[in-house]
């Protein structure tokens, strides 16, 4: 099993739009926006709801759960800190509350296929922490 804490990699841009998910990611949470006016989940961090567009997002903590929809077995990474972490996979998950993340899928059995029920994990990678999520 691969240590994540070692791999030098790239974190991602955090802008002030998007601080409030990746400081809960942080703090081992998944929190994703929630329009107060269609009462719909939102994802990725957003000004204005993609449903209804209204302007009526909030920040609320999400299940953690969702359903795999997709995924790619990663052999060549986009970046060489991800090279000692080879084979690993990427997926879209549904999340229950309904949109779609793109995120990591920790399997170290590499036995994942669409449709598995998944949970987020907050997993130290280089120097900071990424939403990844693993088979339940």
């Amino acid at each position: 099993m691969i240590d994540y804490r070692t791999l030098d990699v790239p974190g991602p841009t955090i802008t002030d739009l998007s601080r409030p998910f990746w400081e809960a990611a942080a703090r081992g949470r998944l929190t994703i926006q929630h329009c107060t006016s269609c009462n719909r989940g939102v994802f990725y961090p957003r000004p204005l709801c993609p449903h209804c567009w209204a302007d009526a997002l909030e920040w609320r903590d999400a299940s953690g759960k969702g359903t795999l929809t997709s995924f790619s077995q990663i052999w060549k990474p986009g970046h060489p800190g991800w090279l000692p972490a080879v084979p690993y996979y990427v997926g879209l998950v549904q999340l229950s509350e309904g949109p779609t993340m793109l995120s990591h899928i920790v399997d170290e059995r590499r036995s994942i296929r669409v449709g598995d029920q998944l949970v987020f994990k907050s997993v130290p990678t280089g120097s900071r922490i990424l939403p990844f999520f693993h088979k339940i």
